[in-house]
């Protein structure tokens, strides 16, 4: 089989800041890393965020928030940087080479110091969140985190600042050499923060209909309270693809991102970072990276529309909401099947929680049973 051309990464270069060996000679401070901005520091190491070196400087950070790219005129969507509160600040200076480390101390990298700025939080939130309310979750860790930002390259000590999931958390480059492996030129990405009911389940199917593959992609790094914890996500995945899908045409691997919940420009961030890993399609659905009533509908695909032609070389495949219908005996989106009142199996998430709380299993329209059993356990488990 000849080689098979993937998608280019974005920016036209797969990133890899990796492979640094610990050096104390010439460090001259240390700043432990948030949760946001240790997952970030993976993101950044193994090519994710490519083309980002490191953490941004203030002209990336301004461009970011004013314009939706970087400096270069790139297309970017969202601040990546390294907040620091004034104590931790006062103590480095440009041209010095930090120790990063996580919250039990360890080293997982280096910082290059090349800009010491201050973020503006409140113009940092109304733009990239669409809101300055510290209700939002993206925007009430913003508001909390330090008032300067340490700017630059970063050099990686270890990847592995979360243990979980080692088998399935494979980098860019890996992925891309797998979807090389299995011969596929067209690869479809499915982001996801919870498990996969039945309409994201024909949303899926849908996809690989028109793609050699599918990449059930969740996303494992930083969530809010009151998200399904990963391993019990994990393990409906496993479950999901084992049952109900072709194993030759599916694949499934985490992604150590943050859940900023930033709606519209999340989404766009969620492609860049799809196009990095050699997707060359990506779904687009209702209310994507979404929280609450912030966003709208279909705001997401709507920004993406706006994008200027190439900005994006990843292909978004835009579905409207779905649900099974009874009278059609399937799934159906306003797009394939008219509105008949009742007709449609849709439950509020409060709803399924409470279902599963008391053991009972969500219409066999809207979950699968086996699925539905795996959250009731970890329900009952206090998971």
């Amino acid at each position: 089989m000849g080689t098979v051309k993937l998608v280019d990464p974005h920016g036209g270069r797969l990133v890899d800041r990796t492979g640094a060996k610990t050096d104390g000679s010439k460090v001259k401070g240390s700043v432990t890393l948030t949760e946001w901005q240790q997952c970030d520091l993976e993101m950044i190491g193994c090519g994710a965020m490519s083309p980002l070196e490191g953490f941004m400087g203030e002209a990336d950070y301004n461009s970011v928030c004013d314009n939706m790219t970087l400096k270069s005129g790139t297309l970017w969507s969202m601040p990546i940087t390294c907040a620091v509160d004034d104590a931790t600040a006062s103590k480095i200076g440009v041209g010095d080479r930090v120790e990063l480390k996580d919250d039990a101390g360890r080293l997982l990298g280096y910082l290059n110091v090349t800009e010491k700025y201050k973020q503006d939080k409140r113009r940092q939130a109304a733009k990239a969140f669409g809101t300055e309310d510290v209700a939002h979750p993206g925007v009430k860790v913003l508001m909390s985190s330090g008032d300067w930002c340490l700017a630059g390259p970063i050099d990686v000590v270890t990847l592995r600042h979360n243990p979980m999931f080692v088998a399935h958390r494979l980098t860019p480059a890996q992925t891309r050499a797998d979807f090389q492996r299995r011969g596929w030129k067209t690869v479809v990405a499915f982001q996801t923060r919870n498990p996969i009911h039945r309409a994201h389940e024909y949303l899926t199917k849908c996809a690989q209909e028109v793609t050699d593959g599918l990449l059930i992609h969740p996303l494992m790094g930083a969530t809010k309270d009151g998200d399904i914890p990963p391993e019990v996500r994990m393990k409906c995945y496993e479950v999901l693809i084992e049952k109900y899908y072709h194993h030759e045409h599916t694949m499934l691997a985490v992604m150590p991102a943050a859940m900023r919940y930033a709606g519209p420009r999340e989404a766009i961030l969620h492609a860049i970072l799809r196009q990095n890993y050699g997707c060359s399609h990506f779904i687009v659905g209702r209310d994507h990276a979404g929280v609450g009533n912030y966003y709208g509908t279909y705001a997401a695909q709507e920004l993406i529309d706006s994008l200027p032609p190439g900005a994006l070389k990843i292909t978004p495949l835009k579905f409207e909401n779905t649900a099974w219908s009874k009278k059609a005996g399937g799934m159906v989106s306003e797009k394939t099947f008219p509105s008949i009142e009742g007709d449609r199996v849709v439950l509020s998430g409060t709803k399924v929680r409470e279902m599963l709380q008391r053991g009972e299993r969500p219409p066999v329209e809207f979950t699968r049973p086996e699925i539905a059993d795996i959250l009731i356990d970890s329900m009952k488990k206090g998971s």
